[in-house]
């Protein structure tokens, strides 16, 4: 591929500050788009600056939190490069547009997060749709073409590498009758 794409290092939270920064030096000489979610406590804003200071390697987080108050700690504290959030689990749209207004505020690009199911992409696209920063929505193609596809009936479509927003009311999808009928279906609600 060359440098027609743009290589972005999901590090999934696995690392303490001595081997992520080894991980991100070694990683400069690639002009990698950033590194995902670097450290194992990515709510430790002072140990992330100080990652960010000591790299040249841009600084995305993270998918792992939930609510604003850990973002704002990040972003006061100048540890991230790129915001990124899944409405699964920051707290749904509500906290989700306060996310992406605080992105804004401190021009911090937004990146929506996929992995957590295609309710949760399709969500996230209409995020990134909303936010003014917004730069990437994750997609997992793998997923699209795949087990995403069991479960709703309308799924992101994907031309010259971006995808287009939904054409249809709402999120854009909802769930297939034949998922919902599943014997092996376990539904949960809060009211």
């Amino acid at each position: 591929m060359g440098n027609r794409i743009e290589v972005m290092c999901e590090l999934h939270s696995l690392f303490g500050g001595h081997s992520a920064l080894r991980i991100c030096q070694a990683l400069e000489e690639f002009d990698v788009f950033w590194v995902e979610d670097p450290l194992c406590k990515m709510d430790d804003s002072a140990g992330l600056a100080d990652l960010r200071r000591r790299t040249r390697v841009p600084v995305c987080g993270s998918e792992t939190l939930g609510g604003l108050r850990p973002f704002r700690d990040l972003l006061a504290n100048d540890a991230l490069d790129v915001v990124m959030l899944d409405l699964a689990w920051c707290g749904g749209f509500t906290e989700g547009r306060k996310i992406a207004a605080l992105a804004q505020a401190y021009n911090r690009p937004l990146a929506p997060h996929d992995c957590t199911g295609p309710v949760t992409l399709m969500a996230g696209l209409q995020m990134a749709l909303h936010a003014p920063t917004a730069i990437y929505q994750e997609v997992v193609r793998a997923t699209l073409a795949t087990w995403y596809r069991d479960i709703v009936t309308e799924l992101p479509v994907i031309r010259e590498g971006m995808a287009q927003p939904p054409a249809t009311p709402g999120l854009g999808t909802r769930l297939q009758d034949a998922f919902k009928q599943r014997p092996d279906l376990v539904v949960r609600e809060s009211r």
